[in-house]
């Protein structure tokens, strides 16, 4: 019997720097199982400039998966290569999909400076060229010198990028394009050309650099056994490289492979535009949602419910939708923040994991809390909608976003998940009770609020539907009362 999928974004940006996170991930591996959790994002597990305390979005190698003495450790913040195999390896064992963080759009921590012709570019409008060509020193030359070509013997110099933000001769931060290069023209449109990112900036033009992220692909996904990835940065680079590398990537591996682009963008059109330049190959985070929920969050009462799934993926395209809540970017004191507030998370999270449309991804920093923000669990709420999620969330869906402070729908439920079905109402203000059909054959049953926030059960009339109460700034999930 087949049970819904979830994913776990099993990290946060602030996590300590002692390289424990893989060790706790095998511990945590039959645990999250137990949970209904189907499949684990994990951070990025190759060597970073700064060492051990790097997140991983500051690449450096990505052969180095926590193996060779390199910016001054072996481990990554994570951990070792073998601690992360072993951790894939007890995730597999209790039938758990691993999707592996891929961040190619640039390198920083070269080992050494190349003298580069260049030119400078405004920062905040790509297209205007602020200076004649000079030459910099950029730190462009990747030789890997501790891990002595052992997977590949692959050296990086200039010519593999566009460009850099960074001359050393002159102690210079700007953007410097290098000569004979030209930003990616299909990337996103903010800046006049969002190509650069930050550090050396990888061209994807370079049939080189095409073949050799191509071999490392094959490389990783082999020597990892991963059954997908989430591809960082999407929006600065050509937007079908990830269409070629995902078809090498499936061809090599001989099964299908899942894949979710971070495209951080409010404008639903822009995403799909991206999704239909990839063939369809990639999937991609509902960003428009993420920001619906924190703007509800932060109203006060004064959102439009109505209006909570207008312009999102999931409304447009559902099946390409991995819903999410936060994540690691929008978290407190990160470029991105845009915190959902505490008190709608449980609502937040009963929208992505109770409903049909999407692929759901539960965050780590609302799952075991941010220490560092102050920012406490919410696992006790997650745990009840998984739960659901896993046992009751199946069947036709009904919808009631018929009102702006409270809005409700209904799962009627399948043959295959016995007693499943349930009835969701979710209000930013006022309390109350709204009519809706669950199904003619839960007809005199009793249902319950699973989330322990109605005390009272209610009976479900001839019609197939009932009276669904919810309490003031908060989220009900009725569901059949079971016989004893």
């Amino acid at each position: 019997m087949g049970i819904n999928g979830t994913m776990m974004q099993y990290f946060e940006w602030e996590l300590p720097a002692d390289q424990t996170l893989w060790k706790n991930l095998k511990e945590d591996a039959a645990k999250l199982k137990s949970a209904g959790i189907t499949a684990v994002w994990l951070p990025p597990a190759y060597k970073g400039a700064n060492g051990a305390t790097d997140v991983g979005y500051g690449v450096y190698d990505l052969y180095d998966l926590g193996e060779f003495n390199q910016k001054g450790t072996i481990p990554t913040k994570y951990g070792t290569k073998d601690e992360y195999i072993a951790a894939i390896k007890a995730l597999h064992s209790k039938g758990i999909q691993v999707y592996a963080d891929v961040v190619l759009n640039h390198k920083l921590g070269a080992d050494e400076i190349e003298k580069v012709t260049a030119e400078e570019f405004n920062a905040n409008s790509r297209g205007q060229m602020i200076s004649e060509q000079k030459t910099i020193g950029a730190w462009t030359k990747f030789t890997f010198p501790g891990r002595k070509g052992k997977y590949s013997k692959f050296t990086w110099n200039w010519n593999h990028f566009d460009g850099i933000d960074w001359d050393q001769d002159r102690a210079t931060n700007s953007i410097f394009r290098f000569e004979g290069k030209e930003w990616d023209k299909d990337v996103d449109v903010e800046r006049g050309n969002y190509d650069y990112l930050m550090g050396a900036d990888i061209d994807f033009q370079n049939e080189e650099v095409r073949q050799e992220l191509i071999s490392w692909g094959k490389w990783y996904t082999e020597t990892a056994a991963l059954d997908g990835y989430r591809l960082d940065a999407v929006k600065h680079i050509n937007k079908y490289f990830y269409k070629d590398w995902m078809c090498a990537m499936k061809e090599a591996a001989g099964k299908d492979l899942f894949a979710v682009g971070e495209y951080w963008h409010w404008d639903v059109n822009v995403l799909m535009d991206y999704i239909n330049a990839t063939e369809n190959e990639v999937q991609l985070f509902d960003v428009p949602l993420h920001f619906n929920f924190h703007n509800c969050s932060k109203a006060n009462g004064n959102y439009d419910l109505r209006t909570l799934l207008d312009g999102t993926l999931s409304k447009v395209n559902p099946t390409k939708a991995v819903t999410f809540v936060d994540n690691h970017d929008s978290q407190p004191g990160q470029s991105l923040e845009s915190w959902v507030d505490d008190w709608f998370k449980p609502m937040a999270y009963a929208v992505i994991l109770l409903r049909q449309e999407g692929y759901p991804c539960v965050f780590y920093g609302d799952y075991k809390g941010i220490p560092s923000s102050k920012i406490k669990s919410k696992k006790k709420d997650i745990d009840k909608l998984l739960k659901i999620r896993k046992q009751k969330a199946y069947g036709v869906q009904h919808d009631y976003f018929d009102d702006p402070n409270c809005i409700g729908w209904t799962r009627e439920g399948d043959e295959e998940h016995p007693n499943s079905g349930l009835a969701v109402v979710i209000s930013d203000g006022t309390g109350g009770t709204k009519r809706m059909y669950i199904g003619k054959q839960f007809a005199g049953s009793h249902f319950s609020d699973a989330m322990g926030n109605a005390k009272y059960n209610i009976k479900i009339d001839d019609e197939g539907c009932g009276e669904f109460y919810v309490n003031r700034g908060a989220v009900a999930v009725w569901v059949k009362k079971e016989s004893k």
